[in-house]
């Protein structure tokens, strides 16, 4: 039996209009998304092998249906890489997707950590349905959907606590301003267990001014919980010089830990290449002196 989504959230009277309802799996396919009025496309990657997902005419994910460890988004490559050493190899973890496009991480954990329980949350209500549809998941995956903002689903979660909570609906000066606040981060900082961590990806225009403020509102969060800062994981490049791109910002109480820097060497080697991994002084240092 293959892996589904599970939810009491999404109902079947939120039905998507495709161009291909009942096209078999794997097979192209559109929809429009009523909240944002914009198409998303499911197409082969005829380069790269797989599937990708577009929305707006933008590429938002790709997914390997035979190999679900194969992440080729080189900021998504660099979540994972953490992913794969916070917590013993193979351990299932509790982890939130806040943003979850064609669930690709969520693939990821499923193949790396069987047994994880998972929640993806998604603001567009078409979105899910069409892509689990059309690329179906792993068999096995325990991946509970809700529909609503990333924020407002966090808090509804009440006291529930998870290992990771991924954050991947930023895109610069775009990106929902509630969402990019000091309290926003303290909010998710609360839902994480006693040594989970939180993943942000972050994407910026040249000049990095957006990013720039995200690590500060991160880092004012960390020190009101009394963790130890915000580290950053991108293109080396990224760090020498302000150009646009994708930075991973990560926090939380894994990071404390007396192994960090025999992580931080792990994700430094598993790239992609050229890496820098910075800790939250060397990150601090290097957009500080941005502003």
């Amino acid at each position: 039996m293959r892996g589904t989504a599970r939810s009491e959230r999404v109902r079947e009277d939120d039905a998507m209009t495709s161009t291909a309802e009942s096209a078999p799996e794997g097979a192209e396919r559109t929809v429009r998304l009523r909240g944002s009025d914009q198409i998303a496309r499911i197409q082969r990657a005829p380069v790269v092998g797989g599937w990708t997902l577009e929305v707006g005419g933008r590429e938002q994910s790709h997914v390997d249906l035979e190999d679900p460890r194969r992440v080729i988004h080189e900021y998504l490559r660099r979540i994972a890489n953490v992913l794969d050493t916070f917590r013993p190899a193979g351990e299932p973890i509790r982890i939130a997707h806040l943003g979850a496009g064609a669930f690709t991480l969520a693939r990821y954990v499923q193949a790396t950590r069987p047994g994880s329980v998972q929640v993806g949350v998604e603001i567009e209500r078409e979105l899910p349905t069409f892509v689990t549809t059309a690329l179906p998941l792993p068999d096995g995956t325990d991946l509970e959907i809700r529909i609503g903002d990333a924020r407002d689903e966090l808090t509804a979660m009440g006291e529930r606590r998870f290992d990771a909570i991924v954050l991947d609906v930023f895109s610069g000066e775009e990106s929902p301003a509630h969402l990019t606040t000091r309290d926003f981060y303290l909010d998710a900082l609360q839902h994480l267990d006693a040594e989970g961590v939180l993943l942000v990806n972050v994407g910026d225009d040249a000049g990095q001014r957006f990013l720039t403020q995200q690590i500060h509102d991160l880092d004012a969060a960390t020190s009101e919980t009394g963790l130890s800062g915000v580290w950053t994981l991108s293109d080396a490049t990224l760090v020498s010089e302000p150009r646009d791109g994708n930075v991973i910002l990560a926090a939380g109480p894994a990071l404390t830990r007396p192994d960090v820097q025999e992580q931080r060497q792990r994700w430094v080697q598993a790239g992609p290449h050229p890496a820098a991994v910075l800790d939250p002084e060397e990150t601090m240092a290097a957009f500080t002196r941005r502003e």
